[in-house]
């Protein structure tokens, strides 16, 4: 059964950086098209940055993190990262990463992925 586990999520200032990871067990990385989400209290889940299985490895980010995060893989430690730069408060939430063999291409639609972890949390403060 392939699994995701999310890590790296903290407290952290505005201006602030940190790098989440999405660890993948059970399963070839490589062949997983990869999204990050993420879910404020009382908002929906809003998908922001992801990473496709095919030669190309297409990365997308949401209008929200662009120019702030960074997302890459690393198919042989079977880990996806996310690199958040500048945070700032509103990017507080729940980090989840996704996996789907059902597409190769970058998806940021939460019902193209059909395995998820368990979140992470992300709180800007100061």
């Amino acid at each position: 059964q392939l699994q995701l586990e999310e890590s790296g999520g903290d407290l952290v200032q505005p201006e602030g950086s940190l790098r989440l990871s999405c660890k993948l067990s059970g399963g070839t990385l490589a062949i997983h098209a990869i999204g990050w989400f993420r879910q404020a209290p009382g908002m929906e889940r809003e998908g922001i940055s992801c990473t496709s299985s095919d030669s190309r490895e297409t990365t997308s980010y949401s209008d929200s993190v662009k120019g702030r995060f960074t997302i890459s893989r690393d198919n042989i430690k079977s880990t996806v990262y996310l690199q958040m730069n500048n945070l700032k408060p509103e990017d507080t939430a729940i980090y989840y990463c996704a996996a789907t063999r059902r597409l190769a291409r970058c998806s940021k639609r939460s019902y193209d992925y059909n395995y998820w972890g368990q979140g992470t949390q992300v709180t800007v403060s100061s």
